[in-house]
């Protein structure tokens, strides 16, 4: 299980399956690589495009049983029915695998038997013998446009019992600490990661930009404007500003840091070597302050 009482900032990566399973074999490599830098789990999302349940199933099961590491297993409403998702649970138990990041997904996705990430928490905590985690969005969730509205679901997620939160990614520090602090005035006292994807591709952010609806600091605008024909450039500035990112999350006692990698051991493992100094016996809890 998943531990956030050991005295120091939790450390974990996200990875992805590829879409095509015969590339499978590569995420094996990272891994290998990724187990260096001793997260405390590895998360696995649902598949790329949101496909391959299956793909998630194993690489889960992979990382804990193979590469001795924690791992949480992406689900998803999307696409879902209460078979499918009971399928993957019964692999998930029989591989040992007792942690799950309980998502919605596409809201246009009209084949499921979840309609909110809410249900699908509800049905695996039905069967039991799991920990769930959730999603909490710094900037508000961008269907929602109403923050109350978007406290009121937390405060439904923390309710259920959920194991911690983990943030879509942001850029502005600022964004996270107003949402713990609004987070703490409701007693909502879970764990929250602060989910950080360096910009290492001025492409790649921007077409993440425009998914998660996320926004661009001034700063990082100028970084992405100035380096974008540069891919050296922008890679080493855009690792500089995640690491600004994490250093001041993490002397103000974040819970931990969620690293959203894109697959990459060089981009991590950068990352880690500079901010694993700062990884101690954390600070009083931000939502204290």
């Amino acid at each position: 299980m998943i531990n956030f009482n050991n005295g120091k900032t939790l450390f974990s990566i996200e990875v992805f399956p590829p879409k095509d399973s015969a590339a499978i074999a590569p995420i094996y490599v990272t891994m290998g690589r990724f187990k260096a830098l001793n997260p405390d789990y590895i998360s696995v999302t649902y598949g790329a495009g949101g496909s391959g349940v299956c793909d998630a199933v194993t690489i889960a099961s992979d990382i804990r049983n193979k590469f001795d590491i924690e791992s949480v297993a992406h689900l998803t409403c999307a696409g879902s029915q209460v078979k499918d998702i009971d399928v993957a649970l019964t692999r998930l138990e029989q591989n040992g695998v007792k942690n799950i990041l309980a998502l919605r997904g596409d809201r246009h996705n009209q084949f499921s038997d979840f309609e909110y990430a809410t249900d699908l928490i509800k049905h695996i905590n039905k069967r039991g013998g799991f920990s769930v985690c959730a999603t909490c969005y710094p900037e508000g969730h961008f269907e929602s446009g109403n923050k109350e509205k978007d406290f009121d679901i937390l405060k439904m997620k923390a309710d259920l019992g959920v194991t911690h939160f983990i943030s879509q990614l942001f850029f502005d520090n600022r964004d996270f600490i107003d949402m713990l602090d609004g987070m703490a005035k409701r007693n909502i006292k879970v764990p929250t990661e602060a989910g950080i994807m360096p910009v290492t591709s001025a492409k790649r952010i921007l077409k993440m930009v425009n998914l998660s609806n996320a926004k661009l600091t001034e700063k990082l605008t100028r970084i992405i404007s100035g380096f974008e024909d540069d891919k050296a450039a922008i890679r080493c500035a855009g690792i500089n500003y995640a690491v600004d990112q994490i250093t001041e999350l993490i002397a103000i006692g974040v819970s931990g840091i969620h690293l959203y990698a894109m697959n990459s051991p060089d981009t991590a493992e950068c990352i880690y070597n500079r901010i694993s100094p700062m990884i101690y016996e954390k600070t009083p809890n931000i939502q204290t302050l």
